[in-house]
């Protein structure tokens, strides 16, 4: 059987993202190995929270303390350590976050136990975790594998798919923190919002990005009008980016955005594998290019060939059309 342990992470009595992506994976671990998949819930006054996790894994634990009522790095890692070395779960996942990347590898240190880190993708295979992960700023992927027992992965957020809600809620426990005292080596102080950009496309359920074949950045409003006219937002690559045509909050790929909407459509981007890497978990994806051998043609699920300049001011005008029922 085993166990497939996930750290929920949750911010200003949110659940994040990651934490429901993380579900997803682990649910196919879990599948794999017909395994238990359990979401670990720490915190105070974690009851709504809990109620939403339970939807998407088979047991919920919930582990409330004062000490915990902020993220600290310390506090997180002496529950998590015990709950590792009592259990021995087959793999814990944790969010390749601010807070995850604090925390894992001092668990992992603590523990004696690998540690994968901004994993792409995860695999049980006869005991053996396996793994990608980029490298070398994304210019590299690399497959690596871990045996166990109960190594720590941390995951990178828009690289799986969110869990669907189970038919039935899973079960939540009350675990006690058995926290061995006060935490004073770190302090929570505040929190800081972190300025945002003027859209952020990770949360979009349609992206329309443009690539190099975009050509000059006066041709962008063409681009622009497309992703209105789907009620989508604009991104780009990374070439975009260097030439400064867009800001870096709108470019996807390893050293950008990861994003999963429900339409991504390509205009004018050949295909890198480092931008491939940024949409693999859309769940349409749409190219135009003029070059019918553009790697971008082997991961769309329909393509367009033909020069950008014709095509995106007709696909336009029939979504237009469409939406007004002309």
């Amino acid at each position: 059987m085993g166990e497939i342990l996930v750290l929920a992470e949750h911010r200003q009595g949110v659940v994040r993202d990651i934490t429901f992506e993380m579900l997803g994976a682990g649910r196919a671990l879990a599948a794999s190995r017909g395994a238990q998949l359990t979401a670990l819930l720490l915190g105070q006054g974690l009851g709504e929270l809990a109620n939403a996790l339970s939807a998407h894994a088979d047991v919920v634990e919930v582990v409330e303390d004062a000490r915990l009522a902020q993220f600290s790095s310390d506090a997180y890692q002496e529950v998590l350590a015990r709950v590792i070395r009592e259990r021995t779960p087959l793999v814990c996942l944790i969010g390749h976050t601010a807070y995850g990347m604090e925390l894992a590898p001092s668990l992992a240190t603590e523990l004696g136990v690998p540690l994968i880190a901004d994993a792409t993708c995860v695999e049980l295979e006869e005991g053996l975790i396996r793994a990608e992960r980029p490298v070398y700023g994304g210019k590299v992927r690399a497959r690596v594998r871990s045996k166990g027992p109960a190594a720590i992965v941390t995951m990178q957020a828009g690289a799986f798919a969110a869990a669907d809600e189970r038919a039935t809620a899973g079960q939540i426990v009350h675990s006690d923190a058995l926290l061995s005292g006060e935490q004073t080596r770190k302090r929570f102080v505040g929190f800081v919002e972190a300025v945002l950009g003027d859209v952020d496309i990770a949360q979009s359920d349609i992206v329309v990005s443009v690539g190099r074949g975009i050509g000059d950045p006066k041709n962008l409003p063409l681009v622009e009008a497309l992703a209105r006219a789907l009620g989508g937002v604009l991104s780009c690559s990374r070439p975009v980016v260097d030439k400064k045509w867009l800001p870096k909050t709108r470019q996807v790929g390893i050293s950008g955005k990861t994003v999963s909407p429900k339409l991504y459509l390509a205009v004018g981007i050949s295909g890198a594998f480092q931008h491939l890497s940024g949409i693999k978990s859309s769940t349409t994806i749409v190219a135009v290019n003029k070059d019918p051998k553009a790697p971008i043609f082997r991961v769309a699920d329909y393509g367009i060939v033909g020069d950008l300049f014709t095509v995106v001011p007709a696909l336009t005008e029939r979504i237009a059309k469409a939406k007004s029922g002309k």
